[in-house]
Order: C-alpha cells, then sequence, then structure tokens
C-alpha cells in the first residue's frame, strides 16, 4: 500500500487516483491515509490505521462468477541466438504497433491502420529478437506477462511486458480439451507446459495459435532478486499481497481484501491485497489473480488456485462516505452503483 502511495503522491491533489473509477476519488482524499502508513511498525499499528481510515465496500459479481486464481514470475533457459530447442524469439515492442482510443493498431507503409495481427502471423516474423527461448517456455512467458531469463553464463535478466497486440486472450488448457488432447489433470501449467513439450510440431503450434493474444517484452537486468517485477502501476509486485484486477471495473493502486480456497493458500484463506496489476484474462468485478512470487515453488502454489470467493475494496472514509450518501440519494455515478455494495 505504501508503494501505491508513492504513485498517488505523485499526482496533483486535484487528480483522481483512476482516470476510469471517477469514485474512487481524489489524491487529496487518499494523502490523510498515505500519510499516516509513515507510523505504522508492526502487525498492530497496521491494523489500527487501516480500520481508523479506511471502509470496505464489497463489490458486488452482477451476472459474473466469482474468481480466484494465481499466477507468479517464472524463470525460465533463454539464449541470447537460436540454439537446439531455443528457436521462439522474444520480441520487443514493434514499431508499427499503435494504440488508439484503447485499440491495437498495425499502421502499414501507406500510413493506413488495421487490427494488429495475431499470434499465427507474428509468428511467423523474421524480426531481431532479444533472446531466445523453447516454444513452450516462451508461451507461458507470455500468458504470466512478465519473468526472468537465466543465460548459460549465469546472469538473469528480467523480461517485462512492454505491449500486447491487442487480440482477445484465449483459454489454451479449453481449447485442449475440446479437442480431447488433454484430459482434467493435465490443464494445469504443469500437465500443458509437459504436452507441448512432447508434442508434435504441428500440433504445438496449433494449439500455442488457438490464442492469438501475443505479447512483447523490453528485457532489463534482474535488479534486486527479492522484489517481483513492475506491474502496471508501476511498482514492484510483493508476493501474496498484490493481485491482478480488471482496470473497466477497479482503480489500480486501491487496497483490497479477499476470501477464497486453494491448496496453495492453504485451504480456506482471505486476506489484504494492493491491485497493482491487470491481465488479459482478467475479466469481471469479482476476479483476482493472486501474486505468488518468482520461482517453481511459486508456480507450483500459484497453479492450484481456482476457485470463487468474495472481495471488497477499502476506501479512505471520505470516499466511502460520500459513495453511500450518493446511493441513499440516487446521484451516486452508475458505475460505483452497480459495482459496490453497501458495508
Amino acid at each position: 500500500l505504501r508503494r501505491s502511495c508513492l504513485v498517488f503522491e505523485a499526482k496533483a491533489q486535484t487528480d483522481f487516483i483512476s482516470n476510469r473509477q471517477l469514485w474512487a476519488g481524489q489524491v487529496s482524499e487518499w494523502m490523510p491515509a498515505c500519510e499516516a502508513l509513515g507510523v505504522v511498525g508492526d502487525q498492530n499499528s497496521a491494523r489500527a490505521v487501516i480500520q481508523a481510515l479506511f471502509l470496505p465496500l464489497q463489490v458486488n459479481p452482477g451476472s459474473d462468477r466469482s474468481r480466484f486464481t494465481g499466477y507468479f514470475e517464472p524463470t525460465f533457459e533463454a539464449r541470447l541466438s537460436p540454439q537446439g530447442r531455443f528457436t521462439d524469439p522474444v520480441l520487443p515492442r514493434p514499431t508499427d504497433l499503435v494504440v488508439q482510443d484503447g485499440e491495437v493498431y498495425q499502421r502499414l507503409r501507406n500510413n493506413r491502420l488495421r487490427p494488429y495481427p495475431a499470434r499465427a502471423e507474428i509468428s511467423q516474423r523474421n524480426t531481431p529478437a532479444l533472446a531466445y527461448m523453447r516454444p513452450e517456455d516462451l508461451f507461458f512467458l507470455q500468458i504470466q506477462g512478465s519473468g526472468r531469463l537465466l543465460l548459460p553464463d549465469g546472469r538473469t535478466l528480467r523480461a517485462v511486458y512492454a505491449a500486447n497486440n491487442g487480440r482477445k486472450f484465449v483459454s489454451t488448457a479449453n481449447w485442449l480439451l475440446r479437442k480431447g488432447w488433454i484430459n482434467r489433470s493435465q490443464a494445469g501449467m504443469t500437465g500443458i507446459k509437459a504436452w507441448m513439450a512432447s508434442a508434435s510440431e504441428r500440433r504445438l503450434r496449433a494449439a500455442m495459435n488457438a490464442n492469438p493474444r501475443y505479447i512483447f517484452f523490453a528485457i532489463k537486468p534482474e535488479g534486486d532478486p527479492n522484489l517481483g517485477p513492475d506491474g502496471s502501476l508501476g511498482v514492484p509486485l510483493t508476493p501474496i499481497g498484490s493481485i491482478a484486477v480488471a482496470p473497466a471495473y477497479h482503480p489500480l493502486g486501491a487496497p483490497y481484501f479477499l476470501q477464497t480456497a486453494a491448496p496453495g493458500l492453504g485451504g480456506q484463506w482471505s486476506g489484504f491485497a494492493g491491485a497493482q496489476e491487470t491481465g488479459g484474462a482478467i475479466k469481471g468485478p469479482v476476479r483476482a489473480d493472486i501474486y505468488f512470487g518468482t520461482g517453481d515453488q511459486a508456480g507450483q502454489r500459484a497453479d492450484t488456485v481456482n476457485a470463487d470467493g468474495a472481495l471488497w475494496i477499502l476506501l479512505p472514509r471520505q470516499v466511502a462516505n460520500r459513495i453511500f450518501e450518493g446511493m441513499q440519494s440516487a446521484q451516486t455515478p452508475q458505475q460505483a452503483g452497480d459495482l459496490l455494495n453497501l458495508p
């Protein structure tokens, strides 16, 4: 939450913390709570500050199903030139990719725009690459959105999200299940990676191209190995303390309280987390992806999370009370009224 506050503090006091969810309030309304975090020194003082300065509002799933999943920062082997099975390029953001009014286009030589190509076309390009990976590893790096690349000389680099091609995410697991190429027990990341590693080239490419979404990366030094990658908010992610949410519903940077269940969380679980990341597969109001950290163990825990649950946004009391009063007088913006239940 302190890291979220640093982002808010860099804005003008009259700015809204979110340009899309204006109901979440202005920077000036968040500053008293952010400043109070400076006196937090232990769990008890943290609890006292949060309970004194914030109010929880439960998020209404509406007609959508609630769902919580997990993700992590994977570590993959990589090469700086094609070698053996290290054939698939980690591509930078293309110079012909443009974003207008939230849509992603390709600028053609005649300066006309068209929807940016899908994965199958992009994969056929012969363009300079940042690194090379095994096909199945690159595919899951793109699903995760970031990761660490381990080179043969022992160096570790970070592949960080740079852009996407604007195509909708399609579940490869569901596609493989419909084709009958995997069974339910193989539908997690570990099972799909194992299937891809042993599949024929034709089936491998067909399965990957079934998801037209393609992610482009930038390469950065590893930096502090104990910190996660920067999320969409621009701050490092905290294991079991950061979540990815749908920006159509949620203000980035806001704190949330979650209730769900998963083996990787020890069964029934509830916890406090900051909305500091977004994801193409995250759709719906009561939908969040919990960040578990870096490496195989984090990945194994994240792979067990797939359950329904409940979600509350914590808002400064001044903001929450204004929403409450607006609901009472039917003057609250429809977006907030549809999304939030009364406490």
